[in-house]
């Protein structure tokens, strides 16, 4: 399924990270009243009334400087840019007009793009003085917000909603129709090339030992035992202090991609080297995506089976990968096939869970269950009540908890929950979001 996508851009300091934390709901971005803070982009997923996207943050803008450094920032914003179908462009009342505000301008509005100019910092009678200097710019739509403190964002987001493209216009994009969607992520290196020949049985993808040889995301459709599938092999994810070129950027930018729109990932990791931190990283970004995934423990031919067992090795793997616990794990040499053919029956079996909705009677009955076993913990000195439980959506199944306190709900109970969850309705393999709300 493809996922549109929003960029933030605008030149440096004038609240883009604050914007994009205020609008995914979390500080994923560092924020500093320091210009340059921002380098790389940073990604999140954005959910407005019954519309969800992918955000990006952006690093400043700077057409007139000549460090080096600024210029390849400048490049990162432009590739955002080029991904987006929607840019927000957020300009700074405080500071007011900028001469890199009016090239912005005429830049982006040639990319025949909808763009969607705000002013930030607009908090006061005062502050509001200075959007005329703005109106200069000839704009019919000008959208004065404060990101600080959550001013004016429903109509900026209401017209970003409005400006996303139609389904209908997603379809040459769109892995929809085409089967089940599976990308296959992970490092360089790690054989996601060899797997994706070997599903498709013919090398379609060009395989080398040498790492960053995949530099795009490739979908190749294939019709295995009568289902359909469309596999994205895509290129290897560095860690960020080796990824310096912008066109290096561009491909883990496509990669991350990969991940938005796919059903299933398929996240491989090269077993005779182990479970590294950029393993950890890239697990990551497709559970905070919110995809079924499965973890593929490649090249397990070369790993010493006098010393390591498969079981003792799963349990390895969970241990470094304690966030993704729920994930099954597979053991593969796609150079061989061995075991290949065990990839796609997991790959279905999550997909059933990813895409499963559970009766109302039956998550209340789990609900009273898990709490006669264990009730949540008392705040202020009051009795934290939970009513009943209702899911509000699939791919990653969502629900919604009606409590009479929701701030008294801590991480480790909430956590308490969702593995009662995934205990009673076999949920393995799937992202589970519990959100807990106010009965009225």
């Amino acid at each position: 399924m493809y996922i549109s996508t929003v960029a933030i851009v605008g030149r440096p300091n004038v609240g883009k990270s604050t914007l994009f934390n205020r609008l995914i709901g979390s500080r994923k971005a560092i924020v500093q009243d320091t210009p340059g803070v921002t380098r790389d982009r940073l990604y999140g997923r954005c959910y407005w009334e019954d519309k969800s996207f992918s955000l990006i943050d952006t690093g400043g803008l700077n057409f007139f400087t000549r460090d080096q450094l600024q210029k390849r920032i400048s490049a990162q914003a432009e590739i955002a840019q080029e991904e987006a179908d929607v840019i927000i462009l957020l300009l700074d009342a405080r500071q007011g007009l900028n001469p890199i505000d009016k090239e912005l301008v005429r830049k982006l509005y040639k990319k025949n793009k909808p763009v969607i100019v705000a002013v930030n910092k607009v908090e006061s009678p005062k502050t509001e003085l200075f959007l005329a200097d703005f109106y200069a710019l000839g704009l019919a739509d000008i959208y004065p917000v404060s990101a600080q403190h959550g001013l004016g964002i429903g109509e900026l987001m209401d017209e970003v909603v409005k400006r996303l493209p139609a389904a209908t216009d997603q379809d040459d994009r769109s892995v929809d129709g085409d089967g089940l969607a599976i990308s296959v992520v992970g490092r360089p290196n790690v054989g996601k090339s060899t797997l994706v020949n070997f599903l498709l049985g013919k090398d379609r993808h060009l395989v080398s030992n040498i790492p960053g040889t995949t530099r795009d995301s490739i979908d190749s459709r294939v019709e295995i035992d009568g289902r359909r599938y469309t596999l994205v092999d895509t290129a290897g994810i560095r860690k960020k202090s080796k990824v310096y070129r912008a066109l290096e950027k561009y491909c883990v930018l496509k990669s991350l991609a990969a991940i938005e729109r796919c059903d299933v990932a398929l996240i491989m990791v090269d077993a005779s080297e182990g479970v590294t931190d950029q393993d950890i990283k890239i697990a990551g970004y497709a559970h905070e995506a919110g995809k079924a995934s499965v973890i593929v423990m490649n090249k397990w031919d070369l790993v010493d089976k006098d010393k390591t067992t498969i079981a003792e090795y799963a349990e390895f793997v969970k241990n470094r990968l304690g966030f993704m616990h729920y994930v099954p794990i597979v053991f593969v040499c796609a150079l061989t096939g061995k075991k290949i053919p065990k990839i796609l029956k997991l790959v279905e079996k999550v997909n059933t869970r990813y895409t499963k909705y559970l009766p109302t009677s039956a998550l209340n009955k789990a609900l009273q269950q898990a709490v006669d076993a264990h009730h949540p913990p008392a705040y202020n000195g009051a009795q934290v009540k939970l009513y009943y439980i209702t899911q509000s959506s699939i791919k990653p199944p969502r629900f919604i908890l009606f409590t009479n306190r929701p701030e008294g709900l801590n991480y480790s109970y909430m956590r308490y929950l969702t593995n009662k969850l995934r205990e009673a309705f076999d949920l393995a393999g799937t992202p589970v979001t519990i959100y807990p709300r106010k009965r009225r």
